[in-house]
């Protein structure tokens, strides 16, 4: 029976931050980044862990670190247990599938988010205002809809509460033109590359986020990328647009959260046990259609 990790204490070693999924602990110039089990909701981190989901997470991100090495350099150094620092050695059995040692960059503090199709809080937006991001769209588009073309629609990430939708000329403002541009062509094309690759194996990349950080004065990857916790992936198979799809990312758990009488507010209620082991399938299921192995290979 694998075991749920939502938090580690590793003594010894210095704990840099606790993000909403990720324990990230520092080495100086590198990181260690732990993907626990933990999942979060409507901004909530959810007192239940998701069989897997770390691993999941993890390894995924690893995967595609290598995939799209061609495009842009990432932070990875290594998945592999025997090239993290001797110190860390001895938490093997935490660590195992779900750490991965990192470059220590300067990050930079906005969301790189590409999206290919209308859904979530730019479906919401467009209902009100017909544009996303401030980029006009076609008129009478419903859920789900693809885009006449990928968008790029920045986000300032926030510590806590929501990220905050911003224009690219906001964006400009932020980081100046050139940045922002060079960062806007590399989503883009790490989306379309991404895309291409997915609707292959039986996926539709509806949207998905990326993060940056800057080393040496070098654009560097950084965070997780193509995740079912930072992107949307639906079925190629059962898509239907005009409503929500079937989803393989967190999207059964916030339907399940909306499903109830809850305010959003801390604290969040409890899962309940069917729906912790759904939600460890779908993400399996992600994993193993995109990469083609299965979580628990060897």
């Amino acid at each position: 029976m694998e075991k749920v990790i939502t938090k580690t204490n590793l003594p010894g070693l210095k704990l840099l931050k606790r993000g909403k999924v990720r324990d990230i602990y520092d080495f100086g110039d590198k990181l260690l980044i732990v993907s626990t089990d933990r999942i979060s909701a409507f901004d909530c981190v959810l007192e239940e862990g998701i069989p897997l989901k770390g691993k999941v997470l993890n390894q995924l991100s690893s995967f595609w670190f290598k995939k799209t090495e061609h495009i842009i350099e990432n932070h990875m150094i290594s998945t592999n247990l025997e090239d993290f620092p001797p110190e860390v050695l001895s938490f093997k059995d935490i660590l195992q599938g779900r750490a991965m040692l990192v470059k220590k960059t300067e990050p930079i503090k906005l969301e790189c988010v590409v999206r290919g199709y209308l859904s979530g809080s730019a479906y919401r937006e467009y209902k009100k205002t017909g544009k996303v991001a401030k980029i006009t769209l076609p008129e009478n588009l419903r859920e789900s809809d693809p885009l006449p073309y990928p968008i790029f629609t920045p986000a300032i990430k926030a510590e806590e509460g929501h990220d905050v939708n911003i224009s690219f000329d906001e964006m400009k403002k932020i980081l100046g033109e050139k940045l922002s541009q060079n960062l806007k062509d590399i989503s883009l094309e790490i989306y379309k590359f991404a895309a291409e690759f997915l609707d292959l194996r039986g996926f539709i990349l509806a949207d998905t986020k990326f993060e940056f950080g800057m080393l040496d004065g070098k654009i560097l990857l950084i965070d997780e990328v193509l995740t079912p916790d930072s992107s949307r992936f639906w079925s190629k198979e059962s898509y239907t647009p005009g409503k929500p799809q079937e989803s393989f990312d967190k999207q059964f758990v916030r339907d399940y959260l909306d499903s109830l009488n809850w305010n959003k507010l801390p604290p969040p209620p409890p899962l309940p046990p069917d729906v912790i082991q759904k939600t460890s399938q779908i993400y399996q299921k992600a994993y193993q259609k995109i990469t083609g192995k299965s979580i628990l290979d060897p």
